[in-house]
């Protein structure tokens, strides 16, 4: 059965508090990891599936909306990874192979968008590396 768009919604906000704990990981979200944010968003995210808000946007772009909340309301990474592991476990569906590799991808590439990746980002990809398995 194919997902509601109000639950596409909620998938695209957990990631972009995934993609935004993985940018504070260190403490800083520098601007280079916004870049590669928004880049991969649009190169991967927007073309996955066709589901859109309430204004007819692109789903997707929740990704960076719930990370630039969380930014600008200079939020610590605080429970979000318990938060995405809740979320999974009840909508198993959504984590295709595909989009394991995606998210994956979209982590290493912030956390590495700024001279390499730190001892605390690799923390953080470890532990979403197991909730995602």
């Amino acid at each position: 059965m194919k997902p509601s768009n109000e639950t596409l919604l909620a998938f695209y906000n957990q990631l972009g508090r995934v993609f935004y704990g993985i940018a504070v990981a260190d403490a800083v979200v520098r601007k280079e990891e916004i870049e590669i944010l928004n880049k991969i968003v649009k190169e991967k995210w927007l073309p996955l599936d066709n589901a859109e808000d309430d204004f007819h946007t692109d789903a997707a772009y929740q990704i960076e909306i719930a990370f630039d909340w969380l930014l600008n309301n200079e939020l610590g990474e605080g429970d979000i990874l318990e938060e995405f592991e809740d979320f999974r476990t009840e909508h198993k569906s959504l984590f295709t192979p595909k989009v394991k590799k995606m998210i994956l991808e979209t982590v290493e590439g912030i956390a590495d968008s700024f001279h390499g990746t730190n001892k605390n980002e690799k923390a953080f990809i470890k532990s979403l590396k197991s909730i995602i398995a």
